[in-house]
């Protein structure tokens, strides 16, 4: 199944808008041309939506918030809507910030996303806001929510084998409640919609020492699922296992004395020598 949808990344080359942060935009578009699809960024309110236009796919990523860049990414997200395209939320820092928080929620309130990936703390504050009031979600998982650290995972809301059934419980509940397939990165990664999770168990820790990797996977999802636009559940998980296996791979070849940036630079190779088969024989999940 993954080999097929990885193939269609690289036989249609879709191209896919980012309206992402400046720490990581670079990153983001090298990714886009090694898994095979093309990338466009822009975030002026005058071309958003003639450049969403001319895409198959929208990566909208809050990690550097402005004022100007917030209603462009509602133009932008509102235009994939009004032309069925895939549209990916990346909740960059969700809970450090007011500013932060809010414009994650409001843009959850007015866009229709496909799917929503962040790590476990961002996620959990998205959806406790989302989902407030909401007596089915007394008992889950998001009303434990540590709090973000910055832009990286709280401890305490990381997904552990002793809390995988809860966490899938809950990420099914927040896809069914907001439609779009849920992605909580970690040592542990799950993709969910309302109905079924798969839970991936491939990546290597190394992947945390760089700035980026969850960029780069939310502009990889996009085009996994711009690609495969009637398989969405199963692109997020594609998409995930891909960069998973060559975070994996990327440490296996590591020299002595090479670090995180020599990490950066082979993982961007490894997602560009990635086949199919390599994807499908690699990837390590199950489903529940």
């Amino acid at each position: 199944m993954f080999k097929q949808l990885l193939a269609n990344v690289r036989q249609k080359g879709p191209l896919v808008h980012n309206i992402t942060n400046y720490v990581t935009v670079n990153d983001c578009a090298n990714v886009l041309l090694a898994c095979g699809a093309s990338p466009i960024m822009a975030e002026d309110i005058g071309e958003v939506e003639e450049i969403t236009a001319i895409c198959n796919g929208l990566n909208i990523n809050i990690g550097t918030l402005t004022a100007a860049t917030i209603p462009a990414m509602l133009a932008a997200g509102k235009k994939a809507n009004q032309l069925q395209h895939p549209l990916v939320l990346d909740p960059v820092g969700a809970g450090a910030s007011k500013l932060r928080t809010e414009t994650a929620l409001k843009l959850l309130a007015e866009l229709r996303f496909t799917v929503i990936r962040g790590n476990a703390s961002e996620v959990k504050t998205l959806a406790t806001g989302f989902l407030a009031g909401s007596p089915a979600e007394s008992n889950s998982i998001a009303d434990s929510a540590g709090g973000t650290k910055g832009v990286d995972v709280n401890v305490a809301d990381s997904i552990t084998e002793e809390n995988l059934d809860e966490a899938v419980t809950f990420a099914k509940r927040f896809a069914a409640a907001s439609g779009a397939v849920i992605v909580i990165t970690g040592a542990i990664d799950i993709v969910a919609d309302s109905a079924k999770a798969f839970c991936i168990r491939n990546g290597h820790p190394m992947l945390s020492k760089i700035t980026g990797a969850g960029c780069m996977l939310s502009a990889m999802t996009a085009a996994y699922l711009a690609a495969n636009p009637h398989k969405p559940l199963e692109a997020g998980a594609a998409a995930v296992c891909a960069m998973g296996l060559c975070g994996e791979r990327v440490f296996a070849r590591l020299a002595a004395r090479e670090g995180n940036a020599a990490y950066r630079n082979y993982l961007i190779d490894e997602i560009y020598h990635l086949s199919g088969e390599e994807l499908e024989e690699g990837a390590r999940y199950e489903v529940r």
